[in-house]
Order: C-alpha cells, then structure tokens, then sequence
C-alpha cells in the first residue's frame, strides 16, 4: 500500500525550522539567516544550514532539532541536514525582525 506524496511546502519548513534556536543567541534559525537551502522531494526534506560560529559544540544538538523538526512535518520520512560554512554567516542575514530582538536596529 503506498502513501500519498508529501505535500509538505517550503512555507511549511521554514514555519518548522522558526521553531530552533541559536543555543547563544535567543532567535531562531530562520530569522538568524543560518538556512541557506530547503530542497524538497517525495517524502523527504534536505536543508543546508550554518551556524554563528565555526566550531559550535552545540552544533549535533541544533542539527538533531532541525532534523527532528522535518522529521515531524506530514508525510516527511527521510531528513537530510548539511552543515556548510561557504558562504560564511555575517550578522548582515538576519531578518529585520531579528535584529529588533536583538536591539540592532
């Protein structure tokens, strides 16, 4: 018996992915400018993130929560997560919102 195929949006994700946060910094993943890529198949999700910070020790625990949260989308039964540091992270990606939490603007 097959399932249907995901139906998952990359809307979707992204609204997933709000919900990780920096462990440093209190915003998340998304608003950071640490997503550099959503690729979506049948039943599957891969993203290309980055962090703050080269050398994050919490960078397994961030991974395994942005994995988690595909993981948790309808119909997602396989998540890829790659961890990239070209091009670099600068403050100048995050949101707007973003840098009004954190009083940058």
């Amino acid at each position: 018996m097959s399932q249907e195929p995901a139906t998952v949006r990359e809307e979707d994700v992204y609204e997933a992915l709000r919900e990780v946060y920096d462990p440093e910094i209190p915003v998340n993943i998304v608003d950071l400018g640490l997503v550099y890529e959503v690729a979506l198949q049948p039943k599957r999700v891969d993203v290309k993130m980055t962090l703050t910070a080269i050398g994050c020790p919490m960078a397994p625990e961030v991974m395994e929560d942005v994995r988690d949260r595909l993981l948790a989308l309808p119909g997602i039964e396989e998540a890829g997560v790659e961890l990239v540091y070209d091009p670099p992270w600068t403050p100048e990606r995050m949101s707007e919102d973003a840098r009004w939490e954190l009083g940058l603007v």
